[in-house]
């Protein structure tokens, strides 16, 4: 890979509150991190989010509201609308995943695990589970995970 190639990391998050909001924003704000030299990074709402936005990306960072114990609707909507346009051409795309939970987020974290698993897209680190009432320290680690991704994308890691 020549050193001057730009990456894409794509953010496909549900945030339908202030607070998911401004999770999203620290996610962005890791990722846009003045270090990172060659990573451009988007972030598309799962509802607006097809399958050229992901077969145009080098990886993705999912996020998703818990639901009911499962992911969000509009993520598993994007799912829906995505899986197979992109199954046969995305083998091995890194990911990463956080979910605000309001309990354990045990079976959103499962749901969303399993279908990029069926996509044979890479984990490259544990879900972030932001778990219980809010805390700020949940905006440190989206930002930090924002940073991450996109550092590693930055230095051909992932």
């Amino acid at each position: 890979m020549a050193a001057a190639e730009r990456r894409n990391l794509l953010v496909v998050a549900h945030d339908p509150s202030p607070n998911t909001q401004r999770m999203v924003e620290a996610v962005l704000r890791g990722a846009a991190h003045e270090d990172i030299e060659r990573v451009d990074t988007r972030h598309v709402r799962p509802l607006e989010a097809g399958p050229d936005d992901v077969l145009a990306c080098d990886a993705v960072i999912l996020g998703t509201t818990e639901n009911l114990g499962y992911m969000s609707g509009a993520l598993k909507d994007f799912f829906d609308r995505t899986y197979y346009n992109v199954i046969e051409h995305t083998e091995g795309l890194p990911y990463a995943l956080y979910v605000r939970a309001g309990m354990d987020g045990t079976g959103t974290r499962r749901a969303v695990e399993s279908i990029c698993t069926g996509l044979s897209w890479r984990p490259v680190q544990d879900p972030l589970i932001c778990r219980g009432s809010w805390d700020d320290a949940f905006l440190e680690q989206c930002e930090e995970l924002g940073l991450y991704m996109a550092a590693s994308l930055d230095t051909d890691i992932i």
